[in-house]
C-alpha cells in the first residue's frame, strides 16, 4: 500500500491543499488589495505584494541544506525561512514581547515570499585552513588543523523581497512594515544588508523567484533551480528557537521548495563563478 503524506504537508515538502474557506478568504482579500489604494501598514496601494528593497553591503553566504561542515556550497539568494527568521529576530531586537514574536512566526507560516536577486552575482570558491575537533579528542590535542571549502557571494545591485499581503491581517502587515527596516543581515552572521524602502505592487515580474510547482510559472532566459527552505505547517517558536529542546522535523516544521531563481551562469574562472539576471 502506498505511503500517505504526513498530516499537514504534501508530498516532497509541498504544502497541503488550503481549506476552501481559507482559500476563498485569501482570494477575496487579494482582490480587495488589487483595487484598494488605501494604505496597508502605512504603505499606499493598490497591490497585494509588499516589496522591501535592500542593498547587500557585505559578502553573502547561506549554505545549501545538504552541504556538510567541510564543504559549504552557498545559495545565491536568502531562503524564505531565512527571511522570516530574520523578521522574528528583528521583532525581539525591536522590543516585541515573546508572545507577540511567537504570533508573528505563526502568522508568517502561510505567507508567500519571493526574492528578486541582484542583476549580477559572483561566487568566490575558497579553501580555508580551519581548526576542528578530531574524531577522538584528547586533553593534549583538543583540536587539529584541517581545510574546508567555503563559498561567498558578491551581489552587485539591489535585492527585493516580496510578501503576499493577501495572507496577512492588517495588524501583522503593520508589523512587517515596522520590522523590515530593522533587518540588517540575513543568512550567516556578517552578511549585512541596508534597508532602502517599501512599496506595493500588483504583480511580480519574472525577475522574482518562483516555486517550480506553481501552475503557469514562467521560465526566464537565465535561471537555475535550488531547494529553498520555508516554514512548515507546524512551525512555532517553541520548536524553531535556537534555545528550544525540541528538534524541528522536515515537512512539519521546515519544508523545502524547488524554486526557480532568475540567475544564470555566464562565466567561470579559477576560483569564481559569475551569474547574471536577464531583465
Amino acid at each position: 500500500m502506498a505511503r500517505q503524506p504526513r498530516s499537514g504537508a504534501g508530498r516532497r515538502g509541498r504544502p497541503a491543499p488550503e481549506p476552501a474557506e481559507a482559500a476563498a478568504e485569501r482570494a477575496a482579500r487579494a482582490q480587495r488589495l488589487e483595487s484598494d489604494a488605501r494604505p496597508v501598514g502605512g504603505v499606499p496601494g493598490p497591490g497585494r505584494w509588499l516589496v522591501a528593497t535592500y542593498v547587500p553591503t557585505a559578502l553573502f553566504s547561506l549554505k545549501v541544506s545538504a552541504a556538510t561542515s567541510a564543504v559549504g556550497k552557498t545559495l545565491l539568494v536568502p531562503t524564505m525561512y531565512a527571511i522570516k527568521m530574520a523578521l522574528v529576530d528583528a521583532a525581539f531586537r525591536a522590543g516585541y514581547r515573546e508572545e507577540d514574536c511567537a504570533r508573528l512566526l505563526r502568522a508568517l507560516v502561510d505567507v508567500d515570499v519571493r526574492v528578486a536577486p541582484s542583476a549580477r552575482a559572483v561566487v568566490t570558491h575558497t579553501f580555508l585552513k580551519i581548526r576542528q575537533e578530531p574524531k577522538t579528542p584528547s586533553r593534549e590535542r583538543p583540536y587539529i588543523s584541517s581545510i574546508a571549502y567555503r563559498e561567498v557571494v558578491h551581489a552587485a545591485g539591489e535585492w527585493r523581497w516580496a510578501f503576499d499581503l493577501a495572507s496577512l491581517t492588517d495588524e501583522v502587515a503593520g508589523w512587517l512594515v515596522e520590522l523590515l527596516p530593522h533587518v540588517n543581515y540575513v543568512g550567516r552572521r556578517g552578511s549585512f544588508i541596508q534597508f532602502v524602502g517599501l512599496a506595493r505592487q500588483g504583480t511580480l515580474s519574472i525577475a522574482f523567484t518562483q516555486p517550480r510547482a506553481e501552475a503557469g510559472f514562467q521560465v526566464p532566459s537565465r535561471w537555475h533551480v535550488a531547494p529553498l527552505d520555508d516554514f512548515g505547517p507546524e512551525a512555532s517558536l517553541d520548536v524553531l528557537s535556537s534555545y528550544a529542546p525540541a528538534t524541528p522535523r522536515r515537512d512539519r516544521h521546515r519544508r523545502f521548495v524547488q524554486t526557480i531563481i532568475p540567475l544564470g551562469l555566464v562565466n567561470v574562472g579559477p576560483g569564481f563563478s559569475e551569474y547574471e539576471r536577464a531583465d
